[in-house]
């Protein structure tokens, strides 16, 4: 994760003046995470297709899927020495526009080994990038005050469910995938390009030692890790692995199998687009208690399914259900010690290594018995929501009455009295 969140001296100006265009950051951050989910959104809705042209069997598949995730893990913690060198708009743009072109390759891949490769690599920008544009996304809503990380994440779903319609309709026409994948991406990549100047630009001061190459995530994060791991697994599962259930054991059409994704992908943008206001609301344990019962009754609804459309209704359940456990996550993580971004980095890591072993579970499941006893897992996952929501605690902003805005407290200091200087982020230079 960044370094780029550092505690230093005093400034001779108001926090506000520290993020200029607050709004603008928390628009152009918000489009940010719209990018990252479409691409996630486009390459989803064809595995499928990729599965039939390269005859893979469930197994071989979920062999395939996991390379994402060890990509990511491994790539997550080098996060912070990227974004300590070349600043926090720099590196988003960067890894952003890699992450878009690295949509273009599944689909041409012309053997298993090489996919496995291939998405190994897909997967090391997707994590990079998405452990940069959280801890913007963090750090605006510690500077606006106010909980977002919901609605980012929701954005992300949104972007995923736009792509995701694409790939339907592409799926319907039986549209080449390596044509389409590559058309989108260079969509997005140019999308990209004016979305990420209106980021701020943070950046460690002069005299801030840079961050080692592999910072190892600190044990304040790790509990709240394993929550967001119990929801990752459920998402990766849903989004992998949707399409497929409904076609092999439901019957499905490959248009109505493609759909599966979009019905998740919309609940949980809905959700966690929502998200925000029922947090407010209901607190983070309390929404994580009810989500993991929501996702619980989904997950059981599609391992009782004898028909798509109940399969669908199920896998919509499971996208209300998870939506808004990781933003908290990454909230919670963000209110840990001095530096949240390195709590965040662990969170990241811990909570997306679920993502790592979900496809080779519900494969191997799925070769060794059946994709329903592959979902039950899920199920027994999503219950442990209602068990672990307390870990989540520190995800519930604290409320300054004199301001009647909410403010992120410090650990160790009440929300009310935590001053300007705290995280401060030296000027750019440009």
């Amino acid at each position: 994760m960044t370094d780029s969140l550092t505690t230093g001296p005093p400034l001779d100006r108001p926090a506000a003046g520290i993020l200029e265009r607050p709004r603008r950051a928390r628009v152009s951050i918000s489009l940010v995470f719209a990018v990252h989910g479409a691409v996630s959104g486009s390459f989803v809705t064809r595995i499928p297709w990729i599965q039939d042209r390269l005859d893979l069997s469930p197994g071989q598949l979920g062999l395939a899927l996991v390379m994402p995730a060890i990509g990511s893990s491994l790539a997550m913690p080098l996060a912070g020495r990227f974004v300590h060198r070349y600043g926090g708009r720099a590196a988003v743009r960067g890894l952003i526009s890699l992450w878009c072109l690295a949509l273009t390759l599944p689909a041409l891949a012309p053997s298993l080994p090489l996919l496995c490769v291939i998405l190994l690599g897909y997967g090391a920008t997707a994590g990079m990038a998405d452990v940069a544009m959280n801890a913007q996304g963090v750090e605006v809503e510690q500077r606006l005050g106010r909980s977002i990380m919901s609605g980012l994440h929701g954005m992300w779903s949104a972007g995923g469910l736009l792509a995701s319609a694409f790939g339907i309709l592409a799926a319907h026409q039986d549209l080449d995938a390596r044509l389409q994948l590559a058309v989108t991406a260079l969509v997005l990549l140019g999308l990209a390009q004016p979305i990420c100047r209106g980021l701020p630009d943070l950046r460690a001061a002069e005299d801030d030692q840079a961050p080692p190459r592999f910072a190892l995530p600190p044990r304040s994060s790790l509990v709240i890790g394993l929550v967001g791991f119990c929801a990752v697994f459920a998402e990766g599962a849903s989004m992998d692995w949707s399409g497929v259930y409904l076609k092999d054991v439901t019957g499905a059409s490959a248009t109505v199998a493609a759909a599966s994704y979009t019905a998740f992908a919309l609940t949980m943008a809905v959700s966690r687009l929502a998200g925000d206001a029922a947090i407010r609301r209901l607190g983070a344990v309390r929404a994580t208690r009810i989500s993991g019962a929501i996702a619980t009754a989904g997950g059981l609804l599609v391992v009782l399914a004898d028909h798509p459309a109940m399969a669908v209704a199920g896998f919509a359940l499971i996208g209300i259900g998870i939506a808004v456990v990781v933003p908290l996550a990454f909230a919670a993580a963000g209110r840990i010690g001095t530096n949240p971004s390195q709590a965040i980095a662990g969170v990241a890591t811990v909570t997306y290594t679920s993502g790592l072993v979900a496809p080779a579970v519900i494969g191997a499941l799925a070769q060794a018995t059946s994709l329903t006893v592959s979902f039950g897992v899920v199920a027994a996952l999503t219950f442990a929501l209602l068990l672990s929501a307390g870990a989540l605690r520190r995800a519930e902003p604290a409320a300054d009455h004199s301001t009647g805005t909410d403010h992120p407290a410090v650990e160790g200091r009440p929300a009310t009295d935590r001053r300007p200087t705290d995280h401060v982020i030296a000027p750019s230079s440009k």
